[in-house]
Formats: C-alpha cells, sequence, structure tokens
C-alpha cells in the first residue's frame, strides 16, 4: 500500500475540478502519472496524458499499477470494479459518502482479484520525496518530508497536524497512509501497520486512531510483537459520552470502540500514547532514542 516513484498511476476521473487540480499538483510533485479514466472521454488528452474510456481499455495500451478514484459517489462502485477487474494493483478511493453496500462489494471484488484497497473516504497515502496519490499536502515540505516515521491515520485533517508535528520535532514521514473513516474501509489499521513494519525505510509507526470500531485494538496485538517503536493518539476521548462524531467510523457501541478500550489494549502492547497531537513529534524522537538505546545494548 506503499506507493513508490517507479509505480505508474492512472487517475479515474481526471477531467473533474478535483481531479484536475490534484492531478496537476502530483504530476508536479513526481507522482508517476501515465493516464486518466473517463467514460465517454476516451482519446482525449488531458493534462498531457491520454484519457481512456474504461480501465479494461488503459491497462492494456498503458499498463498501470495505481488508481486514483476521483469521481461522485454514486459512480464509485463502477468505477472501482472496472479497475479491480482490469488487474490495477492498488486503488486509492478518494470519494465519501458511497452507500455501504457499494463499498462491501467493492473490498470484496479487491479482495478476490487481490487489489489493495486504500479508503474511501481518504485523503490518500504519500511517500516524502518520491510520489503522492490523493488529497494530500506532501509538496508542503514544512508539512511532509522524507524521513523515518510511518504515519497511519483515520483523519486527513489531523493526520496532517500531526505530519507537521513530527516534521518541526526535525524528523520526517517514511510513508503516509490515510486508511479512511468510513466503517467499511479496504485497508485496516493492523494491516497499515503490518506493512510498515516491513519497510526497510521505516523506523518508527505513529498511529492516528479515533474512537469507534476495534481497529486500533486488532491492530494493538500486531504492535507487542514489533521492534520498532510505535506511538498513538486517540482522537475522540473528550467526546460526551453518545456523542456521534464527525466520521462514519466513529460509531462507539457499548463498550467497544470507546477511548479507554483503545488506549488500554494500545498501552497493554507499549504503545506509547499522547494525549494532544502536539505532543507528537517530542513523543517521536523519544521513542526512536528508547529504540536506539534497546538496540545498543
Amino acid at each position: 500500500m506503499i506507493v513508490r516513484k517507479h509505480e505508474k498511476v492512472m487517475i479515474q476521473g481526471i477531467t473533474g475540478k478535483q481531479g484536475t487540480f490534484w492531478t496537476e499538483r502530483m504530476q508536479e510533485y513526481g507522482t508517476n502519472i501515465v493516464g486518466g479514466i473517463v467514460p465517454k472521454k476516451g482519446g482525449q488528452n488531458h493534462l498531457g496524458v491520454p484519457v481512456f474510456d474504461n480501465a479494461f481499455d488503459a491497462m492494456k495500451d498503458l499498463p498501470f499499477d495505481v488508481a486514483g478514484l476521483f469521481v461522485p459517489p454514486l459512480y464509485a462502485k463502477s468505477g472501482a470494479v472496472d479497475a479491480i477487474e482490469a488487474g490495477v494493483k492498488k486503488l486509492v478511493i478518494l470519494t465519501e459518502h458511497i452507500p455501504v453496500q457499494d463499498v462491501m462489494y467493492i473490498v470484496s471484488a479487491g479482495k478476490a482479484n487481490g487489489t489493495q484497497i486504500i479508503g474511501p473516504n481518504t485523503t490518500g497515502v504519500a511517500t516524502p520525496g518520491e510520489c503522492f496519490v490523493g488529497f494530500m499536502p506532501a509538496f508542503n515540505t514544512n508539512i511532509m518530508r522524507e524521513g523515518e516515521v510511518g504515519v497511519i491515520s483515520r483523519s486527513g485533517s489531523l493526520g496532517t497536524l500531526i505530519s507537521l508535528n513530527i516534521t518541526q520535532a526535525g524528523l520526517g514521514q517514511s510513508a503516509f497512509i490515510g486508511i479512511g473513516g468510513d466503517p467499511v474501509i479496504g485497508t485496516t489499521t493492523r494491516e497499515a501497520l503490518k506493512c510498515l513494519d516491513k519497510d526497510e525505510k521505516t523506523k518508527a509507526v505513529f498511529i492516528l486512531g479515533e474512537i469507534g470500531g476495534s481497529m486500533e485494538e486488532h491492530a494493538a496485538k500486531y504492535a507487542a510483537t514489533m521492534r520498532k517503536p510505535v506511538v498513538s493518539f486517540i482522537a475522540g476521548g473528550s467526546a460526551p459520552e453518545g456523542k456521534k462524531m464527525g466520521h462514519a467510523g466513529a460509531i462507539v457501541s457499548g463498550n467497544k470502540g470507546t477511548y479507554a478500550s483503545k488506549r488500554e489494549a494500545l498501552e497493554k502492547a507499549g504503545v506509547r500514547i499522547i494525549d494532544t497531537p502536539s505532543d507528537a513529534g517530542a513523543a517521536m524522537l523519544d521513542a526512536l532514542k528508547a529504540a536506539e538505546a534497546r538496540n545498543l545494548t
């Protein structure tokens, strides 16, 4: 799910307002965008790359590794399935408000065809110094720069804030994985954590979670097996009981998905929990120093 500079990217919905704006930003940063997909606009050229009617035609004429989906929610299912059945390896779904039944179908199709799905309702993925796919501020080196901290986030805005604080501490990011804030998503916190644990460029991981669901609890079980340090912030800790948060995935049921249950599980796994995003940089510096000291003994 980490996207590298050499990977070929196809943008679905490239001629739309958002597709155009963010494709330009991605191209400027160095993302290897080879084309776009927009039904009934095949044969055109947009932003210097060819446009295809569908993913099958695109894959046949110009094979690609990654697809970025910038389409309205009612067309997301058909667009995603088109890319999946064409054989794309990674699919980044930026769209929000996709019907849950459609997301379940997309995720199932992805698993059946070997496609790694990131999202939906994600700001995307970034590999600072290489490329990004999505609505990412990777081009702003005050926020993101090449480094050794992998960031996993359910929230785009808070993920940006965490990255900013890590950068201001003199560190940087090896990768940013926005998994999305919906109740059904293609990549879980645990899966993203496992990916970053195996990544040689990543020396530490920051998990930005939030109340609702049980992804952080499941991720904690894997974190307990890691040698790399892990730091986390759980959003929603001060939310009143029964309060519904902004993300569709932030649903608390009984004692499941609460701030307390997530914090307890992560701390038992050896993960350091911070109370405010502004502590992210200092906490990560401390965690890296402690890990280095352990490795020297």
